[in-house]
């Protein structure tokens, strides 16, 4: 049975070097689909993988709706399966885990037929190509998830930074949860680029939002030097502080 594992939080706490960890990390275990939910797109960069962005499910999805305003759409194929041919031709593979990406946000007016067309390829994915796990990056907030445009989630990690902003934006998050018809399973925070111990105040807003603590993961010192140098942060050293807490995350969480 598949696990759905979606990473979610404000900007720039980590979630996609969280998330390509744990993706490489389950590869070793079984069949990942790895999905870009991010606008921002760079998933891949963590990955190390090339990724087409005219070939993104925003992109299909665009592509579809103006052939079909235009009359450029066949008759002779439905929209889910032309959608669902599209989406698997757009899949960027590697050992152990394929990529999707979402790529741009939605435009103005309903897609709700376009969410889901999405999601019915995306369990058919799963159907056909038995993947063990996905695991979501997320675009910092809710929005695939409140809009159904992703599978139910087993697990939700929201991450935050070692701040007041970050926690209060977690917790909204918690908050959130009750309000979606989205099936969501176990819900934990992840506390990022932690420097010591934390503070009193962060302890206080953390035990007031009622998130469960999965990890403190310590700043890694390797990270930066990656990153200057345009490297994907699965070239972490195995021993790297990161690294570890990832596998922590991931034994903690029967994964």
């Amino acid at each position: 049975m598949t696990k759905t594992i979606a990473i979610a939080g404000k900007g720039g706490t980590g979630k996609t070097t969280v998330a390509a960890l744990l993706i490489k990390l389950l590869s070793q275990k079984g069949v990942v689909l790895a999905v870009d939910a991010d606008p921002s797109t760079n998933l891949n960069q963590a990955l190390g993988l090339p990724l087409d962005d005219s070939k993104t499910v925003g992109r299909i999805r665009e592509k579809m709706t103006d052939d079909v305003s235009k009359g450029r759409f066949s008759p002779s194929i439905s929209k889910p399966e032309y959608l669902f041919s599209k989406i698997v031709e757009s899949l960027a593979e590697s050992k152990g885990f394929d990529l999707l990406a979402m790529g741009r946000p939605e435009g103005p007016g309903c897609y709700c037929a376009s969410n889901e067309f999405l999601r019915a390829s995306l369990d058919q994915l799963v159907k056909d190509y038995k993947y063990n796990y996905i695991v979501m990056d997320c675009e910092a907030g809710m929005e695939h998830i409140s809009r159904q445009t992703t599978r139910d989630v087993d697990v939700l990690l929201i991450m935050s930074d070692p701040t007041i902003r970050g926690i209060t934006t977690a917790a909204r998050m918690k908050d959130l949860i009750g309000e979606l018809r989205s099936k969501i399973g176990k819900v934990g925070l992840i506390v990022n680029r932690v420097k010591g111990e934390l503070s009193p105040e962060i302890k206080k807003a953390i035990d007031e939002s009622g998130l469960q603590v999965i990890a403190l993961v310590p700043e890694d010192p390797d990270i930066a030097g990656l990153e200057m140098k345009g490297r994907p942060v699965t070239e972490l050293p195995q021993e790297s502080p990161l690294r570890l807490k990832v596998k922590e995350i991931a034994r903690s969480l029967l994964l």
